[in-house]
């Protein structure tokens, strides 16, 4: 299998891009590994390191495209851009799947573009994991599509069901719509008609849920617009971060407090990996044609090591053929609300 691998985006590109992709393709060597971006900058960082495995390859492109820029003005303007260049690699059957810490806009924008959604599929979304009580749960969408129709979100569901089932090993997962109280009526136009979408679907629905019972583990999947999701997992992290710290600075001015933090070391560490983003590396970009792995623009070299063994894992699962055959179970719905 091979993975394109956009060498220019995120804070630390191209160092730690680099070096993560190097230390996944010591561990994969069945897997060939394509650094896409400035070939002198990504030789001077491979050179740097060491050996080269044999199964890294580089593919040249010029341009990089900056936090700062707009996401779609972004993939037309600069068609030579390590991002435009990666997913195209994917698009023309030249890679299997894609992996960017850049600029998540117009890597989503040059995915619909190029790589295009799956027959069926309104808008892409992307899918995260949060740790809760009972394991972890998927919430969709994290910030793809701010501009979210019923349909949308009707279909996120089913996409992160099929990746809750064959994916994480959950036969029948269950299914919440986010919303401001758990009653049937609460809510917004969209979230109403959502709910009454959802509750005629062939998915195992379990109706609304409120943004507090996410880490309760009450949900599998946690269907919301992407605005809410991206706000939701910043929030997280956030909270996760100041949390762990304070605890940490509260134990300090104690001898005894210190010495339980000396003797809960390995319980902090447990859960500090739990909410760490380069534990799980990147997130899927579900519903486009092909495999698209999004990381967090602050991605070190084992978050890009991570993230491109979930590219292979997705791969290797053959999710966008599940989510296809879930869709067909739902054309009769999805035909009606068309």
């Amino acid at each position: 299998m091979r993975i394109a691998v956009d060498a220019m985006g995120g804070d630390k590109a191209p160092q730690e891009i680099v070096k993560g992709s190097v230390l996944a393709a010591q561990q994969v060597s069945d897997a060939e590994i394509i650094l896409v971006g400035d070939e002198n900058r990504i030789k001077h960082e491979l050179h740097l390191g060491g050996t080269i495995p044999k199964n890294i390859t580089i593919h040249h492109a010029a341009q990089i495209v900056g936090m700062e820029d707009p996401a779609t003005h972004s993939i037309r303007q600069k068609i030579n851009s390590s991002i435009t260049q990666s997913v195209e690699l994917v698009a023309k059957g030249k890679a299997d799947a894609l992996v960017s810490a850049g600029h998540t806009g117009a890597t989503v924008a040059a995915a619909m573009l190029h790589m295009k959604t799956l027959k069926g599929i309104r808008r892409p979304g992307i899918a995260i994991s949060l740790p809760t009580l009972y394991g972890s749960c998927l919430i969709i969408d994290a910030g793809a599509n701010i501009s979210c129709k019923p349909l949308h979100l009707y279909q996120y569901g089913i996409m992160a069901s099929t990746v809750c089932k064959h994916l994480m090993n959950k036969e029948n997962p269950r299914v919440g719509l986010l919303n401001i109280g758990e009653e049937d009526a609460k809510g917004n136009d969209l979230v109403r008609e959502t709910f009454s979408l959802l509750s005629n679907s062939h998915l195992n629905f379990i109706g609304n849920i409120e943004s507090r019972e996410i880490f309760d583990g009450k949900a599998d999947v946690v269907v919301c617009e992407g605005f809410v999701g991206n706000v939701i997992l910043k929030f997280a992290e956030g909270m996760a971060k100041n949390l762990l710290t304070t605890i940490k600075a509260e134990s300090m001015n104690r001898f005894w407090a210190k010495l339980g933090l000396l003797l809960c070391k390995p319980v902090f560490q447990s859960l500090k990996a739990k909410m760490d983003f380069a534990e799980y590396g990147g997130v899927p970009l579900l519903g486009v044609n092909g495999v698209c792995i999004i990381c967090h623009g602050r991605s070190d070299a084992r978050a890009i090591q991570n993230a491109i063994k979930a590219a292979l894992k997705l791969t290797k699962t053959a999710v966008n053929g599940h989510i296809i055959s879930e869709l067909e179970k739902s054309n009769t719905l999805t035909a009606e609300v068309a």
